[in-house]
């Protein structure tokens, strides 16, 4: 009788395990809510941040090719304000992209004559393209605008008088000229 037992154990095992191995095993069932596909981990329901304060926070961190692209995100979302644009022109900028700075900041002050981070971003621009004598006059326009309050603006304005003045007293690499944003924090540009 014990032979008859292994004998019929044998000829089971196999059957047993073929049995298992078509069970499920919890590999490929779906989780809750996600179907059969890797979840994403993004929660779609949440609201996002801001794009424009993602975008000075990234300008702060020298991340210019980011912080271009959540101020184009910002754009998309809450349109070509003199915010988006000034911001958006500001990243150009850094990026060394001076002839898509210049038109786009100038769109920014046509949009909002009285907005003096664009007025003052465009002197900058002005002052790198080495157009002196109308970056003063547009650095004037933002002193007056912001009632010569921005220590940044001063010294810009005062940059770009002794350029205008002797080009040769002040050396490209010795000079210093400040972006500005709305709200508090300044972006600090060094000319070449």
């Amino acid at each position: 009788m014990p032979r008859a037992i292994a004998r019929n154990t044998l000829t089971a095992l196999p059957l047993l395990a073929l049995l298992v191995a078509c069970g499920p095993t919890g590999g490929l069932t779906p989780l809750s809510n996600s179907g059969p596909y890797a979840p994403t981990g993004v929660d779609t329901h949440g609201e996002s941040v801001d794009g424009l304060i993602v975008g000075h926070r990234l300008m702060e961190a020298r991340e210019y090719e980011l912080a271009l692209k959540a101020y184009l995100r910002a754009a998309a979302e809450q349109g070509l304000t003199v915010d988006t644009l000034s911001a958006i022109g500001s990243a150009n900028l850094k990026l060394g992209r001076l002839g898509q700075a210049e038109r786009i900041l100038r769109r920014a002050t046509e949009e909002d004559e009285t907005f003096v981070p664009a007025w003052n971003n465009l002197g900058v621009v002005l002052m790198e393209r080495d157009n002196y004598g109308e970056a003063e006059r547009v650095f004037r326009i933002a002193f007056a605008l912001d009632s010569g309050q921005s220590a940044e603006i001063r010294d810009n304005l005062r940059l770009a008088l002794a350029k205008i003045e002797n080009p040769a007293t002040i050396d490209d690499n010795q000079s210093d000229f400040a972006l500005v944003r709305r709200g508090t924090g300044s972006y600090l540009l060094l000319a070449r």
